[in-house]
């Protein structure tokens, strides 16, 4: 099943729950996901209208890759990430967590284990998940596609997940910690305007699909897209 995950807050036991960042999960169909963690001025609880663009250092964390999910009991279930692109290693390792169904039928208690930052220590944590249902984009459906790029010899790799309303696109260029570029763009209907940049973190002036994705008539699997001297296939196309 798509999914469209806010995340509410990440708690680092033993110390209290908060949200430092605006996390936003693309999870396809096919379980294939997007995640961009973009860290939030002091005080503020959402990204502001002109935060677009934003230097590396407001990147807390982004990830591309595949997920999987095993029933453990009813509304238990353990899942499982593979980060085929990831901002903070080259060759990240998997991660899990155990995740908890919420009586409101939309929410996600997740419960784990992994290297907390702040103080370089595998520490327990719980994260709190919002999964509202994907939004149409002026059809009749929701639309998820889902496109990849690799380009070996130079070392690029790239995912952009569009799920309903949401769109988000992450690469890595290279081994550095400056080879990263992230976006996220909304579709808003209510000026007329569709879709729009939320926010850019990385290279200014490297190219990205997500304009020509996202304004194009028609996106089907095994379709290609031309962006500067990569192409990006379309792995998913579907109406959901």
């Amino acid at each position: 099943m798509a999914s469209v995950s806010f995340r509410k807050f990440i708690r680092w036991l033993p110390e209290e729950a908060s949200e430092p960042t605006s996390t936003l999960v693309l999870t396809s169909p096919e379980k294939r996901f997007v995640d961009i963690r973009v860290l939030l001025s002091d005080g503020s609880s959402s990204l502001d209208d002109d935060e677009e663009i934003l230097p590396l250092s407001r990147l807390d964390w982004a990830m591309a890759g595949t997920s999987s999910s095993t029933a453990i009991a009813d509304g238990h279930s353990l899942s499982r990430w593979r980060h085929w692109i990831d901002s903070r290693a080259v060759d990240a390792p998997p991660d899990e967590g155990h995740m908890y169904a919420q009586p409101d039928g939309l929410s996600t208690l997740e419960k784990g284990q992994m290297l907390n930052p702040a103080t370089g220590k595998d520490t327990d944590y719980e994260e709190m998940w919002f999964d509202p249902p994907p939004k149409t984009t002026g059809g009749d459906k929701a639309v998820c596609e889902v496109l990849m790029m690799e380009d070996e010899k130079k070392g690029r790799k790239g995912m952009f997940v569009r799920l309903g309303e949401w769109a988000q696109v992450f690469v890595r260029d290279g081994p550095g910690e400056a080879d990263l570029v992230a976006e996220r763009w909304e579709w808003r209907g209510d000026d007329g305007k569709g879709w729009r940049r939320r926010v850019r973190l990385g290279d200014k002036g490297r190219k990205l699909p997500c304009k020509e994705v996202l304004d194009a008539a028609e996106v089907k699997i095994g379709g290609e897209f031309s962006v500067g001297d990569e192409v990006w296939k379309v792995v998913e196309a579907v109406e959901l």
